[in-house]
């Protein structure tokens, strides 16, 4: 039995259904001598195509806000770019799958403790910047977004609890932070027991089968806890984590083989969806021939097949992909406005694109990095002892 701040390795069995060893050789791990250990590159450009991809569904297909922000419907300002911008919004599901992939392998080796703190240091110091980022501006430019907010839903918008409470959210892009949390909250229980490949193996097992049940009887206490409609996405990304710790074996395959073929029947009902919101026919097999690309970009990277890729600007890519995702929307929807009768509509979106990465690149280094060094030394610190703590209440 493993400790709850240090699990074990496994040790190497031959024997035919036991737990595969660690993969060695440093080629197949993507990593080479002198390199960060197992930073890999390649998976931080992919975080910030899909981040991109996300920016130019909101900017050019989604409608409401953007059309505002554009004065016309946005589907009519670059026309030519209406068969990518409309499926676009897939990679939100390349972010799940991604999402699997890092959350298993930042885990590893890891407690409950470690764990907390990281996701809380992770999440939080960019969300709230942007949120404050946003509020201001609305609230001094409220050309795009004329609705406000109450002040009460502002602040619980600070929790990232503030969906399943019913308030609105201070940005439309905030609805993945709670399935991301559902996410985090169900794989703490493989933290807590130890994170190993058998552990890990039946968490991807068990959630699998609940979530196909949950679909089944479609009951709302098991629809909010098992996040069914993109339980598959995470799945898949840690069967990709477990290839590329371990190498191929079947158990591994065999996740995302499963997870890959339950998210085309989620993504073709999602495709239609998509389609009914922009007002245009959108085709499930052109969706569900997007996502098993992402499914197989993350197994190239997970066999090691881009681990020549060393560029050193993806680290910084895949830095500034979440705070691009956060500000990019209603912030690059003001830019929009501003912009639309100065320069043609590629233009603008050109440089609200790069306005946008550049205010992502500001709030990581300016915010971001030192809030959560601040946050990491207060979780960090202690917790009081049970007799102080009953002699501080007299």
């Amino acid at each position: 039995m493993t400790t709850l701040d240090a699990p074990a390795a496994e040790a190497p069995d031959t024997r035919i259904g036991t737990v595969p060893a660690p993969r060695q050789r440093a080629h197949a791990a993507g990593r080479r001598t002198g390199s960060a250990p197992g930073r890999l590159y390649a998976l931080d450009g992919l975080r910030l195509l899909a981040a991109l991809s996300v920016l130019l569904f909101h900017y050019l297909a989604r409608g409401g806000n953007a059309s505002h922000a554009w004065g016309q419907q946005s589907r009519t300002v670059l026309p030519a770019l209406d068969p990518v911008a409309d499926y676009a919004w897939l990679g939100v599901e390349f972010f799940f799958i991604i999402s699997g992939f890092v959350i298993c392998m930042s885990c590893w080796g890891r407690g409950l403790g470690q764990f907390f703190r990281s996701r809380v240091t992770r999440l939080y110091p960019a969300y709230w910047t942007a949120i404050v980022l946003i509020v201001v501006a609305e609230t001094l430019y409220p050309v795009v977004v004329k609705s406000r907010m109450s002040m009460h839903d502002i602040l619980l918008n600070l929790t990232m609890l503030h969906e399943p409470l019913g308030s609105p959210h201070v940005d439309g892009v905030f609805w993945t932070l709670w399935v991301e949390m559902r996410f985090y909250l169900l794989f703490a229980l493989v933290v807590w027991k130890g994170v190993t490949y058998r552990s890990t193996v039946l968490f991807c097992s068990v959630w699998t089968a609940a979530s196909v049940i949950a679909v089944m009887v479609d009951q709302p206490l098991l629809n909010a806890v098992l996040v069914p409609k993109y339980s598959a996405y995470f799945v898949g990304g840690i069967g990709l984590y477990l290839i590329h710790r371990f190498g191929s074996h079947a158990l591994s395959w065999g996740i995302v083989g499963v997870s890959w073929l339950i998210a085309q029947k989620m993504v073709t009902k999602e495709t239609e969806r998509f389609g009914d919101m922009i007002h245009t026919h959108l085709s499930g097999a052109v969706g569900a021939v997007v996502v098993t690309a992402c499914f197989a970009v993350l197994a190239a990277v997970a066999l090691g097949w881009t681990s020549r890729v060393r560029w050193r600007w993806l680290t910084t890519a895949g830095a500034l992909t979440y705070p691009l995702y956060l500000v990019h929307e209603h912030l690059g929807h003001l830019v929009i406005y501003n912009l639309r009768d100065q320069l043609p509509p590629a233009g603008v979106l050109a440089v609200t694109t790069a306005a946008m990465l550049l205010l992502a690149w500001l709030v990581h280094r300016l915010a971001e990095k030192p809030l959560a060094r601040r946050l990491k030394r207060a979780l960090e610190k202690p917790l009081p002892r049970p007799e102080t703590a009953a002699a501080g209440g007299r």
